[in-house]
């Protein structure tokens, strides 16, 4: 009996014992079948972290281009000194030959060689290798010492542009302007040469991984680099000339807000962005400085005077004795003794102050300085570049008849360049205010295809269509008749505006220091092209805009004619010559003519016969084409 019981205890025992093996058997199956099954993926990844190492490939930034693929920003191949401390043998002769190579310390080598990191860089002095020494170090087959080639920015048009494209750090980051705005669709992502070591940081004898890095998007901009580089060429002729403080230009086209062009001195080259100080890296003037404008925000005055039916250009007059009283301020004509009786276009094209006080006061404040709120000015434009400035408008509580009569022409409010060209771009545009912009698409270098792209981006509607046409006739008559007769050229039809602005500093106006600008439409009839140039305080010149500004501005819009194949228009106002001007005359047709007759036709010419023979069979220049006086005809002569 007491056997019997005895069996049975151990039979409960070895029952147990069983169930407890089989229970851990169970729990160690799925453990490894979760493991190998669920986890396998994260433990491999662990696993290969520890005795996998990674030389870094640095991606090439996309590139920037203009607007028809000329590239603005690029990418140059350089040599960079990785090192991994754990695979160095000899740190003390690594570190020796290294640094008399790189012509460095020897202390700041060996800290680099026996740092406590799986891998590490060397530099700047490490960076941006020559053949030569890469060479000399590759030569030495030092373990652990590795030559990887990286992506550097390169800006093959050195200056040009600069504030606009911004510059890279030493890691290929955007810094500012372009660079800065879009460096998430430039930068690329880095690849790497993947290799194996062991806990030592020995390397392994196993195959190497190349991943590849891939190239960040193209950034097309909207500017044209032709016209851009007779803008850089003038700005340069501008600083060669005057020495001016400042002087900057930008143009647009008023019919989408695209910047064409944008430019400022002092400027710096992004591809040695570290000689320059901080003050001329980040200060796009065209988008950063705000001063008085003078008298080109007359045509924001006279647009708004129009619109509001309180003036009639032609037909309204003003007598102009050369200065206005207001508040015991007396405020000048430019003209000793005033330009006596006009009507109001010409006070327009004289760039008459005290006229401009009557337009003034004819709006009254509200009216004027709901006027220019409604074009822009006080707010920024939106721009996509960094930096914009946005000028300071008094506040109406503020405008007593002074303040109105003074910002009526152009004191003592404070703008910026885009502003001003933004808004005359919606008075010669026909009312529309555009957001003006820059980055005209993004798109895959390898492609082409189109990641993201930019449209116009209409804003307000800021005067009407019948304003527009009369702003655009006034603008035209001060190229002809007023202060822009120098940037008149011949069959062009061109409008614009003078401005001439004493400078303030710390609430006093200066003495002979003043900022020079111009307003150029092109061609005023049907505009393609607003642009506008500020020179700050030029030396050695005559102290208006209309000799200082407008023989650059010319020669920029005589290169924009060919760069945009803009073609004559009919119907050019005709300008008021002065005894130095070469003057233009239509050529008569004398085809058919004997030699007597065609010399009285062609009086104001010079004449050349060619053949033999008493009628001209043919002409040169042809019939009805604009010829400056003086100017060649080339005659064939022959015999019906």
């Amino acid at each position: 009996m007491v056997i019997i019981l005895f069996t049975k205890k151990n039979n409960e025992r070895i029952t147990y014992i069983l169930m407890i093996f089989l229970l851990l058997f169970f729990i160690v199956f799925f453990k490894v079948f979760y493991i190998q099954v669920f986890s396998y993926n994260k433990l491999s990844r662990l696993s290969d972290d520890l005795w996998s190492r990674n030389l870094p490939i640095s991606a090439a930034r996309g590139r920037i281009l203009d607007r028809n693929g000329k590239i603005l920003a690029d990418n140059i191949t350089i040599t960079s000194l990785v090192i991994i401390p754990n695979q160095i043998k000899e740190p003390e002769k690594v570190a020796k030959v290294i640094s008399d190579i790189l012509h460095t310390d020897y202390n700041d080598m060996y800290k680099h060689v026996t740092k406590k990191t799986s891998i590490e860089r060397v530099h700047p002095e490490g960076r941006n290798l020559s053949f030569e020494i890469a060479d000399k170090i590759n030569s030495y087959h030092f373990d652990g010492v590795y030559l990887v080639k990286e992506s550097k920015r390169y800006y093959p048009n050195k200056a040009m542009l600069s504030h606009v494209l911004g510059y890279t750090g030493i890691d290929n980051q955007g810094l500012s302007g372009i660079e800065l705005l879009y460096d998430k669709y430039l930068t690329g992502e880095d690849g790497a040469i993947k290799y194996y070591s062991d806990a030592k940081g020995n390397k392994l004898d196993m195959a190497e991984v190349y991943n590849e890095p891939e190239k960040g998007l193209d950034v097309m901009l909207t500017v044209n680099l032709d016209i851009q580089t007779s803008i850089e060429r003038e700005l340069d002729n501008i600083n060669t000339a005057f020495s001016p403080d400042n002087a900057l230009a930008v143009a647009m086209d008023p019919n989408t807000g695209e910047i064409l062009a944008m430019s400022s001195r002092p400027n710096f080259d992004p591809n040695k962005y570290k000689k320059y100080s901080t003050e001329v890296l980040n200060r796009n003037l065209p988008i950063w400085m705000t001063y008085e404008p003078g008298s080109t925000f007359k045509i924001i005055t006279t647009a708004s005077a129009v619109e509001e039916g309180v003036v009639n250009l032609e037909k309204d007059t003003f007598y102009d004795s050369g200065s206005v009283t207001v508040k015991g301020a007396k405020l000048r004509c430019w003209k000793a003794g005033g330009h006596g009786h006009q009507t109001m276009l010409q006070v327009f094209e004289n760039s008459c102050n005290p006229g401009f006080v009557k337009m003034g006061f004819l709006l009254g404040k509200d009216k004027l300085f709901n006027y220019i709120h409604l074009f822009g000015f006080g707010e920024k434009t939106g721009i996509d570049l960094n930096g914009e400035g946005k000028g300071i408008i008094f506040d109406i509580s503020d405008v007593s008849d002074l303040e109105l009569a003074t910002s009526a022409f152009g004191q003592g409010v404070s703008v910026t360049p885009i502003q001003q060209i933004a808004a005359v771009s919606s008075i010669v545009n026909g009312g529309n205010y555009y957001k003006p912009y820059i980055m005209k698409s993004i798109l895959d270098s390898e492609t082409n295809n189109v990641f993201l792209e930019k449209k116009p981006e209409f804003v307000k509607k800021t005067i009407s269509k019948n304003t527009s046409n009369i702003m655009r006739m006034a603008l035209e008559s001060v190229v002809a008749k007023g202060g822009g007769k120098v940037t008149y050229i011949d069959g062009y039809r061109i409008g614009g505006k003078t401005g001439t602005a004493q400078k303030v500093e710390n609430g006093r106006y200066l003495d002979n220091n003043y900022i020079m600008s111009f307003m150029a439409v092109l061609p005023a009839n049907d505009p393609k092209i607003v642009l506008y140039l500020a020179i700050d305080n030029p030396k050695k010149t005559a102290l208006l805009s209309s000799y200082t500004t407008t023989p650059f501005v010319r020669k920029i819009l005589l290169d924009t004619i060919n760069i945009m194949n803009i073609e004559k228009q009919p119907n050019q106002k005709a300008k008021d010559y002065e005894w130095m001007d070469k003057k233009y005359y239509d050529v008569p047709n004398v085809i058919g003519m004997t030699k007597k007759e065609a010399k009285k036709y062609l009086s104001l010419f010079e004449i050349e016969f060619v053949g033999d023979g008493d009628i001209v069979l043919e002409q040169t220049p042809d019939a009805n084409t604009r010829y400056y006086e003086t100017g060649t005809i080339k005659l064939l002569m022959g015999n019906k």
